[in-house]
């Protein structure tokens, strides 16, 4: 039986998909062999020397240490695309905020009922502090082109407006996603120029630390409105808000708020309610579910952030999963010693990804233990799994 350990509030949608005659799942398991996991942070987290995996259910991961995950030969999954439609949702409606003072037209007309005036008297002549441009016709910027990012380029061209996108990154499956009409440029700066909009839908990492910088920000059109329902760490706060102080920058709109930008000028900064919908929590937590368990169950590796991709269809009798630096000689080493004791291999994967590979075999007869310990005692060698 399989030991899941569960951190944050896991839909049970997802759960349920758990069988409970092979799997264990609480969040007080201990020597759990998976993690499931929202937003808490494992960085400082002891991992159990047997914790095969970490599935998160959502995109980004830096509440999991990558790094110390893949020395120990632990995969760490995410679901991209499974909040899409939310976030999408949520910049439209952060583009809109962004605009049309919706959220300060609010605000003044509770002030008037809360002063005592009358507010049918004073809501036409007030209504003029709040006007703001359409959508319709201006240009956004999309910073980032994955699945949430095409999917506003998609939305945001629909609504009438020019698309111009970046990613330097770009999949050929997200480009097939992209309507043709949107504008995909190499240079970030071409898009800075011309947008009047720009939103950014890119990971958190060393190099985009701060990526929305003081130089970044004055590639931009005088009166641009920026989106941030990313992470907070990509803009610099403090740049940022000098230029909204100059008018710069007329909005800038963040589900990352901090005690500097809660209260300043032109800030609209909420909760970070991106996947926050039922419907993004269930997606989210099905497809970490059903990649955790492919894993555990036939050794599979779908949407890792620190391994390889590696699927294989189930042959001959057993199968052995090896997680392994990325070295010549590894497969070669692997198969001698299999060969050596007789066992044919029916087939075999095998994917880098940087310093580490992952190798699937599947073999005609069950290996003699002393033969795993071999193969697990290999220089290079950090795990070896054997799936009957």
């Amino acid at each position: 039986m399989y030991r899941i350990r569960t951190f944050n509030k896991i839909s049970p949608v997802g759960l349920n998909r758990l069988d409970s005659a092979l799997y264990a799942v609480s969040d007080s398991e201990t020597d759990e062999d998976a993690i499931l996991v929202r937003s808490a942070k494992l960085l400082d987290y002891d991992f159990p020397k047997n914790l095969l995996a970490i599935s998160r259910a959502g995109a980004g991961v830096n509440n999991i240490p990558l790094d110390r995950c893949s020395e120990a030969g632990i995969v760490v999954f995410n679901t991209p695309g499974a909040n899409a439609n939310a976030v999408k949702e949520l910049v439209l409606c952060a583009m809109l905020m962004g605009s049309r003072d919706v959220d300060g037209g609010i605000q003044w007309v509770r002030q008037q009922v809360a002063s005592g005036v009358d507010v049918t008297t004073v809501v036409e002549k007030g209504k003029a502090a709040f006007i703001g441009p359409e959508l319709y016709k201006k240009t956004l910027g999309v910073i980032g082109l994955g699945a949430i990012g095409s999917l506003v380029a998609n939305i945001a061209l629909s609504l009438g407006m020019d698309v111009y996108g970046y990613d330097p990154f770009l999949s050929v499956d997200a480009a097939l996603r992209l309507d043709r009409h949107i504008h995909v440029v190499k240079d970030i700066n071409e898009l800075y120029k011309r947008a009047d909009y720009i939103t950014i839908h890119i990971h958190y990492t060393k190099d985009t630390e701060r990526m929305i910088d003081a130089k970044a920000i004055g590639a931009m059109k005088r009166g641009v409105r920026f989106i941030n329902l990313a992470r907070g760490e990509i803009v610099d706060d403090d740049a940022m808000l000098a230029a909204l102080d100059t008018g710069w920058v007329a909005a800038y709109v963040t589900d990352f708020p901090n005690n500097c930008l809660v209260g300043a000028p032109h800030v609209l900064a909420m909760p970070h309610l991106g996947a926050s919908t039922p419907e993004s929590e269930q997606n989210c937590a099905v497809m970490a579910v059903d990649q955790l368990r492919d894993y555990l169950e036939n050794g599979n590796i779908r949407n890792s952030v620190n391994l390889p991709a590696v699927s294989q269809e189930r042959s001959g009798v057993c199968r052995l999963c090896l997680i392994h630096k990325n070295v010549p000689a590894m497969l070669a080493s692997i198969t001698t010693l299999l060969s050596r004791d007789g066992i044919n291999v029916e087939n075999l994967s095998n994917k880098s990804r940087g310093d580490y590979a992952y190798t699937i075999v599947d073999l005609s007869a069950s290996a003699d233990q002393c033969v795993i310990d071999e193969v697990t005692a290999l220089e290079n060698v950090i795990r070896v799994r054997v799936i009957q």
